[in-house]
C-alpha cells in the first residue's frame, strides 16, 4: 500500500542537509578534491607572462645582466597580493569587482571606469596579437596581418571552450602556460648561469638612469588591470559557499592557487631574464631589446632548437593572454554597465584595432611599448576601488581585510601607481 504523501516528504533529506558544492568536490579524495579547487589563478597568471613581459625581461637581462633580478622578485610578490585580494572579492561577495563598483560608486564614476577599462582591453589585445603575430612570423614566415587573422581563429577556439565549462578553459590556459615554461626551461638548460652573479642580483641596486627606467617599466607594468577585474569573476560562482566557514576555506585554497600560479609566472619571468643575462649580456650583445633580436641571438649563439623553443613559447603566450583578455572584457562590460554581448562579437570588436596596426606594418616592439603605456593608465582605476571595497565590512563581511593587509595593499598600490606615473612622465617628457 502506498504511504501517504506526508510519509514521503518525511523520508526526503532536508535541503540544508544536502552536500554543498565544496563538500562534493572534497569528496573526490584528498588529492583530486584539492586540485579541483585550483585553476582561477592560472588563468590570471597568463597576463604576467604576456609578450610585453618577454620584451622587457629580455631587454633587462641583455643590457644589465643579473642586476634587476630583485625587481622581478618584488614585482611577483606585489602581484600575488593583488590577485589574492581580487580572488577574495568574488568568494566573499558572490560578485565581481566591476559589479561592486557599479553598486557602491556613483553612476558617472562607474561609467567612467567602464570607458577606461574598454581602452585598456583594446591595448591588451594589441600587445597579445602583436606577440602572437611575431611568433607566427618567426616560426613560419607568415606576414603580420595574416598571422593576426590566424591568431584570431585560435583565440575563438579557446573561447569556445569557456562556453562549455570553466574547467576546460582553465586547463587549456594552464597547458599553454606550461608550454611557455617548458620553452624557457629548454633555453635555460642551454646556457651557463653564474650562480654567484645570480645571487647578487637579489640585492637591490641600479647602474645609472637607464637601469632605473627599465626597472620602473618592469615593476610598473607588472599588474595588469584586466586580470584584477577578471580574477574576482573567476571565483564568484565557481564554487558557491554555503556559509562563512566555507568561504574562509575557499579563500585559503585560493591563496594556495595564487602562490602556485603566480610563483610559476615569476619563475618564467626570472628565466627569461637569466637566459638573456647569461647569453646576451655575457657575450656583449647588450643591445638586444626586441623579440626578433632575441630570436636571432638565440639562433646564432645556441642554434635552431633554442630559437624554436623561444618562438613557440611566445606563440603560446600571445594566444593564451589574448583569450584571457577578451574574457576579462566581457566581465568588465557586464559588471560596470550591466550589458552583455556575445563573447565572439566582443572578440571581433576588440581585436580590430590590433589587426589594423598589423596591416599597417607598425614596428612590433614599439607597438608593445605603446600598449604598455596605455595599460599603465588603467592600473589605479582597478587597484584603488579594490582596496577600498575589500576594507569595508558591509561589503566583505567576515572576510574584510585586516588593518595590516589594507596598509600593505595601499603601500603596494601607491608604489605601483607612482612608478607608472614616473614611467609615463619619462615616456612623454623625459
Amino acid at each position: 500500500m502506498k504511504p501517504p504523501p506526508e510519509a514521503d516528504a518525511a523520508t526526503l533529506p532536508a535541503p540544508h542537509l544536502a552536500p554543498s558544492p565544496l563538500r562534493r568536490m572534497q569528496a573526490r579524495g584528498r588529492v583530486r578534491g584539492r586540485i579541483a579547487l585550483l585553476g582561477p589563478a592560472f588563468v590570471a597568471a597568463v597576463a604576467y607572462v604576456d609578450p610585453g613581459n618577454f620584451a622587457t625581461n629580455i631587454a633587462g637581462g641583455a643590457k644589465f645582466g643579473f642586476l634587476l633580478v630583485w625587481v622581478l622578485l618584488a614585482a611577483n610578490l606585489m602581484a600575488m597580493l593583488v590577485q589574492y585580494l581580487s580572488a577574495k572579492v568574488g568568494i566573499a561577495t558572490g560578485k565581481n569587482l566591476p559589479e561592486l563598483c557599479r553598486e557602491h560608486l556613483p553612476r558617472p564614476a562607474s561609467w567612467g571606469l567602464w570607458v577606461q577599462a574598454e581602452v585598456v582591453a583594446i591595448a591588451t589585445d594589441l600587445a597579445e596579437f602583436v606577440g602572437a603575430a611575431v611568433a607566427l612570423n618567426l616560426l613560419f614566415g607568415v606576414p603580420p596581418f595574416i598571422a593576426g587573422l590566424m591568431t584570431a581563429v585560435v583565440a575563438f577556439a579557446l573561447l569556445a571552450l569557456q562556453t562549455r565549462g570553466y574547467r576546460k578553459f582553465e586547463l587549456a590556459i594552464a597547458a599553454l602556460l606550461g608550454i611557455v615554461m617548458l620553452g624557457f626551461a629548454y633555453d635555460l638548460l642551454q646556457v651557463h648561469v653564474d650562480g654567484g652573479e645570480f645571487a647578487r642580483g637579489f640585492v637591490p641596486g641600479f647602474q645609472g638612469t637607464d637601469s632605473v627606467l627599465l626597472a620602473v617599466g618592469m615593476l610598473g607594468a607588472t599588474v595588469m588591470p584586466h586580470v584584477v577585474y577578471l580574477h574576482s569573476a573567476l571565483t564568484q560562482n565557481r564554487v558557491k559557499p554555503r556559509d562563512d566557514e566555507e568561504r574562509r576555506k575557499l579563500v585559503r585554497f585560493q591563496r594556495v592557487d595564487v602562490v602556485i600560479a603566480l610563483g610559476l609566472a615569476g619563475i618564467i619571468n626570472m628565466t627569461m631574464l637569466v637566459v638573456a643575462a647569461s647569453l646576451f649580456h655575457e657575450s656583449g650583445r647588450t643591445g638586444v631589446g626586441t623579440l626578433e633580436g632575441a630570436h636571432d641571438g638565440l639562433q646564432a649563439l645556441l642554434g635552431g632548437g633554442a630559437a624554436l623553443a623561444f618562438a613557440v613559447a611566445l606563440l603560446a603566450s600571445g594566444l593564451s593572454s589574448s583569450s584571457v583578455g577578451t574574457y576579462a572584457g566581457q566581465v568588465v562590460m557586464q559588471g560596470f554597465i550591466k550589458r552583455r554581448i556575445p563573447l565572439f562579437m566582443r572578440r571581433a570588436v576588440t581585436m580590430t584595432p590590433a589587426l589594423v596596426v598589423l596591416a599597417l606594418g607598425a614596428e612590433p616592439t614599439h607597438t608593445l611599448v605603446v600598449s604598455q603605456v596605455v595599460l599603465s593608465f588603467g592600473i589605479p582605476f582597478a587597484l584603488v576601488p579594490m582596496i577600498f571595497l575589500t576594507s569595508r565590512r558591509d561589503v566583505m563581511g567576515t572576510l574584510t581585510n585586516g588593518r595590516v593587509t589594507t596598509v600593505v595593499a595601499t603601500i603596494v598600490a601607491g608604489l605601483i601607481i607612482g612608478l607608472n606615473l614616473f614611467l609615463l612622465h619619462q615616456t612623454f617628457f623625459g
